[in-house]
């Protein structure tokens, strides 16, 4: 094994990222990302400091042939699962990606369809009313429902077709994985390439939401004192359809760059997170199934109505992650 696998071998083992190795010893990530890909070799300051952060000798390291000591083997910062890490062979890895990448574009298109399927009800019932439109309630109701249905089908199907396909790799999200020789390098030299473009969608899919109101605002203008409340309607319309846009572009990208997070175990996926995330399970199961519980009590008692009781779950999220924090810290502690 050469000193490449060997600092990824290390670093897997202990569940840190690039970014905390390099942390650790007062290095960029981009120096990790090369050494761990052979393009460069760290000097013999930072193998010796690698030797003391890993646990092992500094002739591992360096000699090829060499075994670390049964002393001197590296210990993990949380504690191992039971079933060993899987190997992902770089076939698995590039099937992966596509698989991700087919998904991403299936999410986000899911996505818009089920936020925009309520304009043409919005928009329909507000042309009907000003008499632009020139059709009867019920079938203005007929229609825009057919439609809204038929969009919120298209958006499920696509979240179907999307878990079927992700299921043969579910391990890589949630289990332990060594990338065999070059994976590594694959990966990460893919993420690097599309860090630019990720970064690129995730500001514009963000500035159109944040200026999705505007077209609410110009419609609020146009239409003035009178009694017309189409342009106001419209602008709703245009708000949707503009977070649509940028929705799809943030779920798109998002999934394709957590595949590569998955395969690289950085990010949310670590092996501590992942660990820490399979203890979480049952939490979290019991932590949904009573806000659902609350949600319920609180409409159906009319404590807070269908219209208001919504606000748990914004609530609930907030507090989940507090609550997720919380359990991080007592761990480590």
């Amino acid at each position: 094994m050469i000193l490449a696998d060997k600092i990824i071998d290390l670093r897997k083992k202990n569940g840190w990222s690039q970014e905390e190795l390099a942390e650790q010893l007062g290095v960029s990530r981009q120096s990790i990302s090369k050494w761990e890909g052979a393009q460069s070799i760290p000097d013999l300051n930072r193998i010796i400091s690698m030797s003391q952060i890993f646990g092992v000798s500094t002739d591992y390291l360096l000699k090829d042939d060499a075994e670390p000591a049964e002393e001197t083997a590296v210990q993990p910062r949380y504690e191992e699962a039971a079933e060993p890490a899987r190997s992902i062979s770089m076939e698995e890895a590039n099937a992966f990606l596509a698989v991700k990448d087919r998904s991403a574009v299936q999410v986000a298109l899911g996505v818009m369809c089920c936020i925009l399927s309520p304009i043409p009800l919005i928009v329909m019932s507000a042309a009907m009313d000003e008499g632009i439109l020139s059709l009867s309630e019920m079938a203005v109701t007929g229609i825009s429902l057919t439609v809204l249905l038929l969009m919120v089908g298209v958006g499920v199907a696509l979240f179907v077709i999307n878990g079927i396909a992700l299921k043969p790799y579910e391990y890589i999200e949630k289990e332990p994985i060594d990338t065999v020789y070059g994976v590594d390098g694959m990966v990460r030299d893919r993420k690097e390439r599309y860090a630019q473009s990720h970064t690129r969608m995730m500001v514009i899919g963000i500035a159109l939401c944040v200026i999705s109101a505007i077209p609410i605002f110009i419609g609020m203008i146009i239409s003035g004192d009178s009694e017309k409340d189409f342009p106001l309607t419209a602008g709703v319309g245009c708000t949707l359809a503009l977070v649509a846009i940028g929705v799809l572009m943030i779920v798109r990208t998002s999934i394709y760059w957590e595949g590569l997070q998955q395969l690289l175990e950085e990010g949310d996926y670590t092996r501590e997170n992942k660990y820490n995330n399979q203890r979480n399970e049952l939490v979290a199961g019991v932590y949904w199934s009573l806000t659902l519980a609350i949600y319920l009590l609180i409409s159906f008692t009319g404590i807070l109505w269908w219209d208001k009781s919504w606000i748990v779950w914004p609530i609930a999220g907030v507090l989940y992650g507090a609550l997720e924090s919380v359990l991080r810290i007592l761990r480590r502690r």
